[in-house]
C-alpha cells in the first residue's frame, strides 16, 4: 500500500515560473480555483471516511485500520482548513484595524 501525503495543495501549484506575468483577473481566478480544489479535497476526505465508517457499522468487509486512517485524514484536513480560515479572518481583521 502506497503512503500518500495529506496536503491541501497539489504538487503542481508551486511549480509556476516566476517570469510569467499574471493579470489581477487571472490571479483571482487561480486563487478561486485553488481554494475550490482545496475545499473539494477536504470534502472528498470526509466522504471517504463516512463511506468506510458506514461499511464498518453495517458489518461489511473492511479493515478497521483503514477506517481509522481515513477518519484521521479527514479530521486532520478539516482541522487544517479551519486553522487557515481562522488565520485569514485574523489577518483581515488586522488590516481593517489599520489607520488610513
Amino acid at each position: 500500500m502506497a503512503i500518500q501525503s495529506v496536503s491541501l495543495m497539489g504538487p503542481g501549484l508551486a511549480a509556476q515560473p516566476q517570469s510569467a506575468r499574471v493579470t489581477p483577473f487571472e490571479a483571482q481566478q487561480n486563487f478561486g480555483t485553488m481554494l475550490k480544489d482545496a475545499i473539494q479535497s477536504v470534502n472528498d476526505q470526509q466522504a471517504v471516511s463516512d463511506k468506510l465508517t458506514g461499511k464498518l457499522i453495517r458489518g461489511e468487509e473492511v479493515e478497521l485500520h483503514q477506517v481509522m486512517i481515513a477518519s484521521q485524514k479527514a479530521s486532520i484536513t478539516l482541522n487544517a482548513t479551519m486553522e487557515i480560515r481562522n488565520k485569514v479572518i485574523e489577518a483581515y481583521q488586522e488590516v481593517m484595524r489599520m489607520p488610513v
